[in-house]
């Protein structure tokens, strides 16, 4: 807490050296009216907000949602420490892709296996892919 008082307190310094006694004034009213004004938007996006989400609008978890939750090691840990969700080819799902064969479904699709190229050979150009 003290450390953001001494930092306005360095700005405040450096507005009075920079702008003067006459103008101070001036520009701290301009301030004010600027702090009023984006206040007055948010109060207006929060009304606003409020009457088109309706009920929905007192159930939202608003802490949830502050930016400044977002903790890029914790969500990357946690995803790799979940159990994937994506089918690996199983038995089960061997079988099924066999039975989707035999019944005439399209099945998987096999890659074809990766060539590195010659020294020299210059690589594949499709006119319709761009």
């Amino acid at each position: 807490m003290f450390q953001n008082f001494d930092k306005l307190f360095v700005i405040a310094l450096i507005a009075v050296l920079l702008l003067g006694p006459t103008r101070l004034p001036v520009y701290a009213q301009k301030l004010a009216q600027l702090v009023k004004a984006v206040r007055g938007m948010a109060d207006t996006a929060r009304d606003r907000m409020r009457d088109e989400m309706g009920e929905e609008f007192n159930d939202v978890d608003w802490q949830k949602l502050d930016p400044r939750q977002y903790d890029p090691r914790r969500i990357i840990r946690d995803a790799l420490l979940e159990e994937p969700t994506t089918a690996i080819s199983t038995p089960a799902s061997a079988s099924a892709a066999a039975a989707a064969v035999t019944a005439g479904l399209p099945g998987p699709r096999e890659r074809s296996p990766i060539v590195p190229l010659a020294a020299g050979e210059s690589p594949p150009y499709d006119n319709e892919a761009t």
